[in-house]
């Protein structure tokens, strides 16, 4: 796509949101920003992009700044280097070290004569360049800069997202392009889980057997390409935190190396999805001495001084079914309270400290899940907490720094809004004012059982902007989640220029899946389909293995519908108008008009849509939901009908209604119908 293009849609989707914005009756900012900043004053004035930027930069000590600064200006205006013109100034102190939870705060200043940007560290410049991608506007044709001041610096210092690399293994190019998309909603840590039941997905020199033989497709990083994306990471102010989870999900070591496992079972590699409950043995000194390598050769690899060790999902079965192990937990006085019972917490809490000693040996600061937490832990222990707020905050009450990923789960499908309204810190939080320095901040967490490296970024952007605005932004910043979502398209199509595939992949999946039949009753169905939340996926008679092919209709279907939740908006707005004088209003009318259109499409849909879906095998199991999809519409055209002539809806149509939408709440191929629950609350149900 040309540049030209790529603005133009850009500024199309940004006008989008403005009027939806409009017709909402939502106040509205020049630009659609996010994360939000600590501080922002718009002005009257405008800078014209007619005229490039001349970039004014004095010697930069950190090497990060300059290349930043070409790539935001190219993108903006193309690569040419003005002789003369406004000036975007830019001026910082030192060279920023994220490592050490540097400085990130900045000004950004646009006036009619140019742009400024200070700020203490180079990281804090980075940020800026971030806001000031999103500030063009269009109108008319033509693209300006608004007038703004700004002062900004993020609520916590450590905003991270972990991309599983291990179910599925991502190339570097699918890492490179998260990572610029990260570094556009200012999220500052990549958390790399390298390690699993499924793969060990990085070379190792010592150990070559681990990324050899542990998974099927022998798919892994060399050192080289780590090292690659370590240094495209680092240019966009962002650290790379590896995981090596330990002592459960490590059947492919034990496959690669028989002398870590617990009992003398064989192992293979690991095709499935669901938990092994399989762990290394935690009681022979072997173990450590391996472990010993491993990490001498990866904390040389990886700089930042923070090592993720996991510690999750491992229920003891594997060391209270091997005798060997039981004596061990026996003699060493692992026991519960009746004195008899072994205590797999305490073998693991002895293993953790194990781990930690050896880590701590280089240099690294330990981070584990939140099943690793117990009084014997050592404080100095990053505890991240996923099963809910109560890890986060034990953990810090027992002195642990913390991070939150509970609420932050994107591949359990749940909406932007979820996590929005999920924070480390609530105003109701138990923490004192001390334990609450302990919380470092949070990570948006994408597993990767149900995402390849084909359909991963649709499955974590725009969603995971929601959670970099939660954790950047100050509480009295957030406007609501009405007005994030304001926001959010214009974010997501800044994010498609950047690279990233999160619109065009599901598209091109709708494509292929319609053949040579027109896409368009396909794609009206799956715009309003999201997978089934949580980890229904693994339960609904559909075997997922390793080599499954992520392909099918809900694959492409969207995480979050942003058309229902559009259609979601105006039955709000419409159901609260009900019975009042607003009911009455032009305003109304046209919402009304609006819902029955689209209403009519859904309802037409199914004819056009069933001979697709029965002629193809691969498309059948949903045509279902194309048939209740034209039901529920069918349904709530009656309802527009009697809210329009003030009639009542009898019992038995109520009875009959209800009826229709248990149906259509049924899932099928793993997806299901993301209408319903605003259908329930027009039908008056």
């Amino acid at each position: 796509m040309r540049k030209a293009d790529i603005l133009t849609k850009k500024g199309a989707w940004l006008l989008a949101a403005f009027m939806l914005a409009a017709q909402l009756g939502m106040a509205q900012a020049p630009a659609a920003l996010m994360p939000l900043p600590a501080d922002v004053h718009w002005g009257k004035g405008r800078l014209s992009l007619s005229k490039p930027l001349k970039l004014q930069l004095d010697a930069s000590p950190d090497p990060a700044v300059r290349p930043a600064v070409r790539r935001l200006l190219t993108r903006l205006q193309g690569p040419a280097e003005p002789a003369t013109g406004p000036v975007l100034q830019i001026r910082y102190g030192r060279v920023g070290q994220p490592e050490k939870f540097d400085e990130e705060r900045y000004s950004l200043r646009v006036t009619p004569m140019g742009v400024s940007i200070d700020a203490p560290t180079s990281l804090g410049v980075l940020r800026a360049l971030a806001t000031l991608e999103q500030l063009p506007v269009l109108e008319k044709k033509q693209r300006y800069l608004p007038e703004v001041d700004i002062q900004d610096q993020p609520r916590f210092a450590w905003r991270g997202l972990l991309i599983d690399a291990a179910r599925h293994f991502m190339p570097v190019a699918v890492i490179k392009r998260n990572l610029d998309g990260m570094a556009a909603v200012k999220l500052n840590v990549l958390h790399w889980h390298l390690t699993d039941d499924q793969g060990f997905r990085i070379e190792s020199k010592v150990f070559p057997r681990l990324h050899t033989v542990g998974s099927t497709d022998g798919l892994y990083y060399t050192q080289a390409e780590v090292q690659e994306v370590l240094a495209y990471a680092a240019a966009r102010g962002i650290r790379v935190v590896p995981e090596f989870d330990m002592p459960s999900h490590t059947t492919s070591w034990i496959v690669a190396y028989p002398r870590l496992k617990s009992n003398d079972s064989t192992y293979a590699p690991y095709t499935s999805w669901r938990t092994t409950n399989v762990a290394i043995d935690p009681t022979r000194e072997s173990t450590y001495t391996f472990l010993d390598s491993l990490f001498t050769e990866m904390t040389a690899l990886f700089p930042d001084p923070y090592f993720h060790a996991g510690g999750d999902e491992n229920d003891g079965r594997n060391w209270r079914r091997t005798p060997r192990i039981v004596a061990y937990m026996q003699a060493n006085n692992m026991v519960k309270a009746d004195g008899k019972t072994v205590d797999k917490h305490q073998l693991q809490t002895y293993f953790n400290r194990r781990v930690l000693a050896l880590l701590q040996k280089r240099g690294k600061t330990m981070i584990g899940w939140d099943e690793i937490l117990g009084p014997d832990l050592p404080k100095e222990t990053v505890i991240q907490s996923w099963r809910g707020k109560k890890g986060l905050n034990d953990a810090a009450k027992l002195g642990h720094p913390v991070l939150l990923s509970s609420g932050y789960y994107l591949d359990l499908n749940l909406s932007a809004a979820s996590s929005y309204t999920t924070d480390p810190l609530p105003p109701d939080t138990p923490l004192t004012p001390a334990e609450q320095k302990l919380v470092l901040g949070g990570e948006a967490a994408m597993w990767a059982e149900f995402a390849d490296s084909t359909v991963l970024d649709s499955r974590i952007w725009p969603r995971a902007a929601a959670v970099a605005e939660r954790l950047w932004s100050p509480q009295a910043a957030t406007q609501g989640v009405a007005e994030m979502y304001r926001r959010l398209p214009a974010v997501s199509a800044e994010l498609e220029t950047l690279g990233l595939r999160h619109r065009i992949v599901p598209d091109r999946l709708l494509k292929q899946l319609a053949g040579s039949a027109n896409v368009a009753p396909l794609r009206t169905l799956a715009e309003v389909l999201e997978p089934v939340k949580e980890y229904k996926r693994h339960f609904q008679g559909y075997t997922y293995t390793t080599a499954t092919l992520l392909n099918r209709l809900v694959d492409a279907a969207p995480a979050e519908s942003e058309t229902a939740r559009r259609f979601g908006v105006l039955v709000d707005s419409v159901v609260a108008a009900t019975g009042s004088a607003a009911g009455r209003s032009s305003a109304t009318a046209r919402q009304v008009a609006t819902l029955r259109t689209q209403l009519l499409r859904w309802q037409a849909n199914d004819v056009l849509l069933q001979p697709q879906l029965l002629l193809n095998p691969t498309l059948r199991e949903y045509a279902p939901l194309s048939t209740n999809l034209a039901a529920v519409a069918k349904l709530l055209l009656e309802r527009l009908t009697q809210l329009q002539t003030g009639q009542a809806a009898s019992a038995a149509w109520q009875a009959s209604a209800k009826k229709v939408l248990d149906v259509a709440q049924a899932p099928a191929g793993q997806a299901e119908l993301a209408i319903v629950r605003a259908a329930r609350k027009l039908a008056g149900l």
